[in-house]
């Protein structure tokens, strides 16, 4: 991050400008690349993230090879801060789903910065309590609701964190996403194409309808978007 840039991850956004000079010598701007795992579950979170662009999801997986997404993290917060607050290995692996941008520096370092300032702690503790909430309700999800309403939540949350673009995205990784075989991706995706709800083609899936797609959504959609809302300030 140079010193004239504004960032636009919003968690170095609300920094004041007295954190932000504690963390800028540390800083480096790094491409976020479809499909590179910043980290893996059991191993040591070493750097942590803040996304300009671009979205990362946090997945875990069984023991018979399913995965599902537990929190997806954009220009709204940062990848890893866990670390920052407790020691210990990561849980997820985490994955870059949608291609970007993002500041990233040494775990450690991150964690001596907020030694020195209790507003920094502050921020960080915020953010990590709105990721309990995705992966609170994120599991609620799973158990309880139709892959119709899921699929609904999860593309209306992506689009936030891409500021309304056209999503890059196959239905092969939105199946691994929501822990569901491709073929039930496939046959919802078609209907909500079918009711004017999306536009898919070529791995990109565009939100044309999107009142309709929130009324097809679980009220999760809703739940996570006004807790972590208050938490970061962002309602």
């Amino acid at each position: 991050m140079s010193g004239s840039s504004r960032p636009s991850n919003h968690l170095l956004q609300t920094l004041p400008a007295a954190e932000i000079e504690l963390l800028r010598p540390h800083l480096a701007i790094v491409e976020l690349t479809k499909d590179a795992v910043l980290f893996e579950a059991g191993a040591p979170i070493g750097d942590v993230y803040l996304p300009h662009s671009g979205v990362v999801s946090l997945i875990v997986g069984f023991t018979e090879g399913e995965t599902v997404e537990v929190a997806k993290i954009g220009r709204d917060s940062i990848v890893g801060g866990t670390a920052v607050l407790h020691d210990g290995p990561s849980l997820a692996d985490a994955v870059v789903i949608i291609p970007g941008i993002a500041s990233v520096l040494a775990t450690d370092r991150l964690r001596a910065a907020m030694e020195t300032s209790s507003t920094l702690r502050q921020v960080l503790v915020r953010h990590q309590q709105a990721m309990s909430v995705q992966a609170q309700q994120a599991a609620t999800c799973h158990a309880s609701h139709t892959v119709e309403s899921r699929l609904s939540r999860w593309l209306l949350h992506a689009r936030e964190l891409c500021g309304g673009e056209p999503l890059p995205l196959t239905q092969e990784c939105l199946s691994q996403l929501l822990g569901v075989r491709r073929n039930a991706i496939s046959i919802v995706a078609h209907a909500f194409q079918e009711a004017g709800l999306i536009r898919y083609s070529r791995g990109n899936i565009e939100i044309i309808d999107l009142e309709g797609l929130q009324k097809t959504a679980c009220e999760c959609y809703t739940v996570v978007r006004t807790q972590c809302g208050r938490l970061l300030n962002t309602e």
